[in-house]
């Protein structure tokens, strides 16, 4: 096991790495911004190094300055979290150069993922389900048009190393499709460095189903289950729930028992997680995450599994301490994501946290490294939170979330708290009977 890990990131999934290696005798180095001075994190850390200046793109992405940390705190081993760094194929390399372990995945699973082209081509060798589409990347838009009409209307266009909605063109019919193909090339180009663009059917009313997945470095692999991602505003996720309410136990089993065998074809190793649209009882896989995912607690409520511990663990070269059989799931688990935003408009309200107050009780879990005192800086995503409950039931779930957000206090700054208590008296959510585009049609309506 290691001595000491170098945690790669900031706020709560910093602070949630911290726990876990503390839990098991690790010692931890905190890295941070000078935006980040007062952090939790960086407080609670047995080690901190300023590694420079707000901008992300001088700190926490700065690859140089960390690997300097790690060697200065002589770190063996640094865990990036998710976001900025941990889905970087070359950093995770120079870690590896530099004698640290990178604790995830190897650099050629995360490069072959993040190629949503490659990675299509991968899994359906590997037996997954996929979204009709495009033979590859397009071309031009004549190539567009021609695949599009192949597909069927409607058709989605997507950057090839795309992710969080941009590089996304809907296509309703063929006059659209040589404006859409060339305004999503632009985005992609824009936000990845790459104009490769692919075609894939757009499904009308699918929901989003993910499989998270757990492998060793000696070929045992286990599901732990599936989560519902599907209440998203502009592809960005706000309310996670495990196991999905749309979902029988015959098709959690098949959904899960499928990638099973087909990440253990692919040879991965570490966390990942496999996501799908759903409907009409069908699966399409949409991308493979080669990291910790946001909403990694619903999971961890209903399986009694640490998955950051885990994830230590196998980096380390140890073995799984559990097979599939050994996994027992309980209850129902919904997680709601706290962001410093207008609950309407959804405009960033960094600032003084004047008062903060967070519920608490069986069942409820706070993911957070917010205080009262603390400044939320401008510089980073905004969100400062996870909320997660859990109960013997949905029902029971519902209520019980209920009553932790009439509970949570963050006074001086705007939050989306208001807007998850609107939330939890509509019929829809209350029933669980909804898909990805109906969180938008809600915030809209309102």
């Amino acid at each position: 096991m290691f001595d000491k890990v170098l945690i790669a990131n900031r706020g709560e999934i910093a602070l949630r790495i911290l726990r876990a290696c503390r839990e098991i005798g690790i010692k931890t180095v905190a890295v941070h911004s000078t935006a980040d001075n007062d952090a939790m994190h960086v407080r609670l850390a047995d080690e901190a190094v300023c590694i420079g200046p707000p901008a992300a793109k001088d700190s926490y992405l700065n690859q140089s300055a960390i690997l300097t940390a790690a060697t200065i705190a002589h770190a063996d081993a640094i865990h990036p979290g998710y976001g900025f760094l941990s889905e970087n194929a070359d950093f995770a390399e120079m870690v590896e150069e530099h004698e640290f372990t990178f604790i995830g995945p190897s650099p050629d699973h995360i490069r072959l993922m993040g190629d949503k082209i490659a990675a299509k081509k991968a899994v359906m060798e590997a037996g997954i389900p996929v979204v009709p589409g495009s033979d590859g990347a397009l071309k031009d838009a004549e190539e567009a048009r021609a695949a599009a009409a192949d597909i069927g209307f409607p058709v989605i266009i997507k950057a090839s190393a795309g992710g969080g909605g941009r590089g996304m063109k809907i296509v309703h019919d063929d006059a659209s499709v040589a404006e859409s193909f060339d305004l999503a090339r632009a985005e992609s180009k824009a936000a990845f460095s790459s104009d490769e663009v692919y075609m894939e059917k757009f499904l009308e009313a699918p929901r989003h189903i993910e499989v998270q997945v757990l492998a060793d470095h000696h070929g045992n692999i286990v599901h732990l289950g599936e989560r519902d991602c599907s209440l998203q505003r502009r592809h960005q996720k706000l309310v996670e729930e495990a196991p999905s309410p749309a979902l029988n136990q015959m098709e959690r089993q098949s959904i899960g028992d499928r990638v099973v065998s087909a990440v253990k074809k692919l040879g991965y190793r570490s966390v990942g997680t496999v996501e799908f649209l759903y409907e009409n009882g069908e699966f399409y896989f949409i991308e493979m995450n080669t990291r910790l995912q946001v909403e990694h607690p619903v999971t961890e409520m209903i399986c009694g599994i640490d998955l950051v511990r885990e994830m230590i663990r196998v980096a380390s070269g140890a073995p799984l301490g559990f097979s599939q059989s050994d996994i027992k799931f309980s209850g129902h688990s919904i997680e709601c994501r706290i962001t410093a935003e207008h609950p309407e408009t959804f405009a960033p309200s960094p600032g003084l946290v004047t008062d903060y107050h967070a519920p608490g009780g069986l069942g409820v879990r706070i993911d957070s490294g917010l205080y009262s005192g603390y400044t939320i800086p401008p510089h980073y995503d905004s969100m400062i939170g996870k909320l997660i409950v859990h109960g013997a039931n949905r029902n029971e779930c519902l209520m019980r979330l209920r009553r932790a957000l009439s509970e949570y206090v963050i006074d001086g700054v705007d939050t989306v708290i208001p807007l998850h208590r609107r939330l939890l008296e509509e019929p829809n959510f209350i029933n669980g009977d909804y898909d990805i585009h109906w969180l938008e049609k809600f915030v809209e309506g309102n």
